[in-house]
């Protein structure tokens, strides 16, 4: 008996043990593929159980089962799904997941290039939003849109499609600097964004990082707000695509179709997309529509070179929205949806005068095409190229009326046309496992072609002046384009003896060239790195309007100018969960050619006060904290911009061609703060963020005053703007924010935004009345106001081994129509007697934000 209950005892401890040992413990870091960072909340399964758990904020995750081999299913929304073996306790090392549902794996191509913070060991200021993210929660807006729950940045809709401004520590777009995977898209000109011209980028952006600050980009450019990278899908590994339809507010529609190939054994790879939208617009008369393409060929030449030709753009037109006066909307019959610029009546007979000529559409195509080449020249180094190029044809077209019977006779188109080459190459060598450096060219080639001419005759033949232009009267007789942005790409006017009104006939060259690189040292908790940059630009300008002979115009001289950067920083790991960091720059930039020239309309007499750069210096300090349910970062910043030319054109005739142009002496401006950010995941089914951005920005100095007669004639200085301590404007300088998301069931989900916006102020007319004297108000402050935004989303898993979805998803936007100011262009202080709405004078021009809006989108993944 009692050899048989030692036996019994003998059996059930070796039954245990068995079970014991035949536990297993996996463990990894999953990777998103494209930006080499950590890919927090992922779910880890092991397969055919409920066994799970999800990654931290390092992306890492330890897995224990009572198997002792079988697998695990990887996961994340709007990524792909991969499947791993494991035997016994396995140490799966870094997963790399790719963004889209139906990709297994994504090549990057033109990483090189690809300024991305995770490329650098040194932290900056940084928000990176993912596919995840920007697939659920762009539907039918522009970029700035997605991005206002970031520190920092703010922005506005202005009213008509792709019209939407952001605004980053203050600075306004043309003063951030925007990337197309590594290729500068900001204008030559002028450094403005027009997003029509990029509606097509989030349906194929695999992220979008918006550094602050300094950022870490090489190139020598107009970063003084930041720097916003858009990283676009480019060469798939796996055959697959999506189709998906869109509906929302005020008869919006957009259907876009998606598929790629996959790398095939030929080493080829081609991926397309194709989308088509229409709208009426939330704002009266902003009737638009366009379609959206991109097309890429991969070629994997060898395991060392890799080539990538893409082709991308986003012809379309819309109507343009303008301000009024605050009591203008207030008008019982108007409201919010009020559009000041259409609202005269024209002659309805022909459809392109109908009510959105008065105030004018915008009608433009940019197709952009660039080849990258990705070259692994060792283990150790690399070289990444891109060659690129645009052909920008559009113009803002406008109704023209007889004087005396208000009737519409033509369509005249305000052309702004360009051709763009660049190239941007970067070599990058791991010296030794302590020490990295990367140097690289930066080239543009730049021709705008600007005039006026007749898209389409209504009422009339032909259009005539008296006046002397190309050596005497004109007559014009033919139309080009219309307002169909595929026509005016093919069918732009170059007959100088076929283009509108005098003075407004000139082309320029921009050339640009620049050298850069950086040196990295890491070794242990400290890490560093030294950034410089030189470059020179020249600028020539060819006015046709005053010249004696049709299609020979009058060359100005040349003007050069050289520019530099260096950039600096220090970082410390206090332990692997605590980072301090700190980072100092100056940047000697360039002024923009349209800040060159006194009279960009009528002569190529250059501006006197234009002749020196911009001198912007910026110092920063950050602190991130990381552990597996929160993650922090902090930054401080103050940033001075000084020496900046500002000019403005009055027109005091009735012929619409400015006469009278002012420009200013050095404005200096300085801009302070901080900003935090938070992420958390209390649960694995809930998800919390939220931030905080506090600035105090305001002009430091006042300006002179220089005001100039058309022609180069007389030139009057010493009036002075009394612009000292007048806070900037356009931009919120107190903005916060609490956002969750949180699953209800398996891939269902529910989220929410609250945004508050508060020290909203006018933007400052250095040569208004406002601040001609020393005893002025500053600038007015708006209404604080708050929105909230709401979602749901559902992924319904479908085919063989659930490889194919179909996504809903359901955004409200400004879910309780909040009634807010999001700008006004003047600032009128309110005094006794004034009438007043939320203690604004409803004197001054303004626009209101947009009410509640609401997108609806069902995509199906293959």
């Amino acid at each position: 008996m009692k050899k048989t209950t030692q036996f019994l005892l003998l059996t059930v401890a070796m039954l245990f043990s068995a079970a014991i040992f035949a536990q297993s413990t996996i463990t990894g870091a999953v990777i998103d593929s494209d930006l080499n960072a950590p890919l927090p909340g992922a779910n880890v399964l092991e397969k055919g159980t409920t066994n799970g758990v999800s990654t931290d904020f390092d992306g890492k995750f330890t897995l224990t089962t009572e198997a002792s081999s079988g697998e695990i299913v990887i996961s994340y929304v709007g990524y792909g799904t991969i499947t791993l073996a494991f035997n016994g306790n396995t140490d799966l090392g870094n997963i790399s997941i790719a963004p889209d549902n139906s990709l297994e794996e994504i090549v990057i191509v033109g990483s090189g290039v690809i300024d991305l913070a995770e490329d650098r060991k040194t932290p900056i200021a940084v928000s990176t939003i993912k596919a995840n993210r920007i697939q659920e929660k762009a539907g039918n807006s522009d970029l700035p849109e997605l991005l206002k729950s970031t520190p920092s940045v703010h922005t506005t809709q202005r009213g008509g499609f792709g019209d939407g401004q952001m605004f980053l520590r203050g600075f306004d777009q043309t003063n951030t600097a925007f990337l197309l995977n590594g290729q500068p898209i900001n204008g030559m000109e002028d450094g403005k964004m027009y997003w029509s011209n990029w509606s097509g980028v989030l349906d194929v952006a695999q992220a979008v990082q918006v550094q602050r600050g300094l950022g870490s980009s090489k190139l020598a450019i107009s970063s003084v707000g930041g720097t916003v990278n858009i990283v676009t899908k480019t060469l798939d590994k796996k055959e697959g695509g999506f189709i998906q339809q869109m509906i929302a507010n005020d008869g919006y529609t957009k259907s876009t179709a998606s598929y790629s190939t996959g790398l095939m054994e030929n080493g080829l790879a081609v991926t397309a997309m194709f989308g088509h939208w229409r709208g009426d617009g939330y704002v009266d008369h902003t009737e638009g529509q366009g379609q959206t393409y991109f097309l890429s060929f991969g070629y994997k030449v060898s395991e060392n070179h890799l080539l990538n030709l893409m082709l991308t753009g986003a012809p379309q037109w819309h109507a343009a929205a303008g301000n009024a006066d605050l009591e203008d909307f207030l008008n019982e019959d108007r409201g919010r949806r009020y559009n000041s610029w259409n609202a005269t009546g024209v002659n309805s007979s022909n459809n392109l005068a109908s009510g959105v000529y008065p105030g004018g559409r915008n009608v433009y195509h940019k197709p952009v095409i660039n080849l990258n080449w990705d070259w692994d020249i060792n283990e150790k180094s690399s070289l990444s190229t891109v060659l690129y190029g645009s052909k920008g044809r559009g113009a803002f077209v406008q109704s023209q009326f007889d004087r005396n019977t208000r009737e519409a006779t033509y369509a005249r188109g305000s052309n702004n046309n360009h051709d763009w080459y660049g190239l941007v190459t970067n070599y990058n060598n791991e010296l030794n496992e302590n020490l990295s450096f990367n140097v690289g060219a930066d080239v543009r080639l730049y021709n705008g072609i600007h005039y006026r001419s007749v898209n389409e005759f209504f009422s009339v033949d032909s259009v005539g002046d008296s006046s002397t232009y190309n050596g005497g009267d004109y007559e014009v007789t033919e139309t080009f384009g219309g307002i169909n942005p595929w026509s005016l790409l093919f069918n732009s006017n170059d007959d100088h003896g076929q283009r509108l009104h005098p003075y407004y006939d000139y082309e320029e060259d921009i050339n640009y060239a620049g050298v850069f690189g950086q040196l990295e040292y890491s070794k242990g908790a400290i890490s560093a790195y030294f950034q410089g940059a030189a470059s020179t630009q020249s600028h020539v300008r060819t006015e046709y309007g005053n010249s004696s002979e049709a299609g020979k115009g009058q060359v100005s001289e040349k003007v050069n100018n050289p520019g530099f950067n260096v950039k600096a920083g220090l970082a410390y790991n206090l332990n692997s969960e605590n980072t301090v960091f700190g980072n100092v720059g100056y940047y000697s930039r360039q002024p923009y050619h349209d800040a060159l020239f006194i009279d960009e309309r009528a002569s190529n007499q250059l501006n006197p006060l234009s002749d020196e750069n911009q001198k912007i210096t910026g110092i920063e300090a950050g602190y991130k904290f990381m552990d597996d349910k929160i993650s922090v970062n902090a930054n401080l910043y103050y940033t001075v911009w000084d020496n900046r030319i500002d000019y403005d054109s009055e027109d005091t005739d009735d012929d619409n061609i400015a006469d009278v142009f002012y420009s200013t002496s050095g404005i200096k401006q300085v801009h302070y703060g901080g900003e935090l950010e938070l992420f958390a995941r209390p649960t694995d089914k809930l998800e919390l963020q939220g931030f905080l951005s506090i600035g105090d920005w305001q002009y430091d100095g006042n300006v002179t005053l220089t005001e100039t007669v058309e022609g180069g004639g007389t030139t009057i200085t010493g009036e002075t703007s009394y612009i000292d301590g007048v806070k900037i404007g356009n931009a919120a300088q107190f903005t916060a924010g609490i956002g969750a998301k949180y699953e209800i069931l398996p891939r269902f989900k529910v989220d929410a935004n609250w945004n508050q916006y508060d020290k909203l102020y006018g933007n400052a007319n250095y040569g208004g009345s406002e601040f001609s004297t020393a005893n002025n108000r500053g600038a007015i402050e708006l209404p604080s106001f708050d929105t909230v935004d709401a979602g749901l989303s559902y992924r319904w898993l479908i085919g063989e081994n659930d490889q194919n979805s179909i996504q809903f998803r359901l955004n409200v936007n400004n879910v309780f129509s909040e009634v807010y100011l999001e700008y006004s262009d003047e600032n009128k202080h309110a005094v006794t007697n004034d009438v007043t709405w939320n203690g604004v004078n409803v004197e001054n021009r303004v626009r209101f934000g947009y009410g509640r809006t609401w997108n609806f989108s069902m995509r199906y993944n293959f």
